[in-house]
């Protein structure tokens, strides 16, 4: 286990992603999954409230009404480090007070629980001041709704900005981030938010921590056509110099270690500083069980430098937009 900076919250070193439960993954599915990794050790997991509005006949909240069901169902809720998101579900969407006090309480019914470890802004919201949301969110913690806050998608800037009017205002400070961040896209954390993690000790649990499926070696430059939803993005990945380079990276160090690409993938984004789990998701137990050994595999400093340096072959290159 490995603590999250400023808080209490000790969590599994790899956080399992929510967003495909009740999207490309079923109720049934959905609990294997959980299932699984909960009897490798796992305890963090990760939603958001607009999780998956953008599927068909969906509105939002599938995925956490599905994990609220399956922590009903197995109990031990207190076992759990929880965390979710507010600002960008449809209808319900930014930071303002309002709109942070009915978002919690609808996560709250949907995860069946009475209170969240990790609340994230999914995305920051200049039309608020900073000082409405962060009192909103302290407020959250005084009831004891919630326990801490983060914030995802924001820029090293705002993420300052943020630290330095709760320090102020004397509310509840982000105790986490959650940016892209991966082999293949390095920059926007590495240089806009990591300073201000290394100078205010916040901690960092990236996602699309495999590239968009990338990472797992799945998707190969003249490979076999792989149904998925992240497909596209995944192969203009696969077309480029610096992904070949980084793929005969991880072909190489996981042979050495008898794992998968997708393990060391994972192994050297926790190996980089600030960041406490690197979150990814599973469609199945079978392709979760090739993720969980990056949880615990160590790579030595040779084996990191040698994917840094593969990371950063021909850094002009076209890159895939993260959606």
């Amino acid at each position: 286990m490995t603590t999250i900076a400023h808080s209490e919250l000790d969590v599994f070193p790899l956080c399992l992603g929510g967003s495909v439960f009740g999207w490309t993954v079923d109720e049934r599915t959905s609990f294997g999954v959980l299932d699984a990794y909960a009897a490798a050790g796992g305890n963090f997991i990760d939603t958001a409230d607009s999780y998956s509005q953008w599927a068909p006949g969906n509105t939002g909240g599938e995925s956490e009404t599905i994990i609220g069901n399956w922590l009903a169902a197995r109990g031990r809720r207190d076992r759990f480090v929880i965390a979710t998101k507010v600002g960008r579900l449809n209808g319900l969407s930014g930071l303002t007070e309002k709109v942070v006090r009915q978002a919690v309480e609808d996560s709250l019914r949907r995860l069946r629980t009475d209170y969240i470890d990790l609340y994230y802004t999914h995305a920051d919201d200049p039309g608020t001041p900073l000082e409405e949301t962060l009192a909103a969110l302290d407020a959250l913690i005084a009831a004891g709704k919630v326990r801490h806050i983060g914030a995802s998608n924001i820029s090293g800037p705002r993420l300052a900005e943020s630290l330095e009017t709760a320090k102020r205002t004397g509310t509840a400070p982000y105790v986490a981030v959650q940016p892209p961040y991966n082999l293949m896209e390095r920059e926007p954390f590495e240089g806009g938010i990591a300073p201000v993690c290394e100078r205010e000790g916040v901690s960092c649990v990236p996602y699309f921590a495999l590239a968009q499926g990338f990472l797992t070696g799945k998707y190969r430059a003249g490979g076999p056509a792989v149904p998925s939803v992240r497909s596209t993005a995944a192969g203009a990945y696969a077309e480029t110099p610096r992904g070949r380079e980084v793929l005969r990276a991880l072909d190489t160090i996981a042979a050495e270690h008898g794992t998968a690409p997708a393990a060391v993938a994972l192994a050297w984004l926790k190996a980089q500083p600030h960041v406490v789990a690197p979150l990814a998701s599973s469609r199945t137990p079978e392709q979760l069980a090739e993720l969980i050994p990056g949880a615990s595999l160590e790579l030595s400093p040779a084996e990191v430098r040698s994917l840094d340096v593969a990371s950063r072959t021909t850094a002009a290159d076209t890159r895939p937009q993260l959606g």
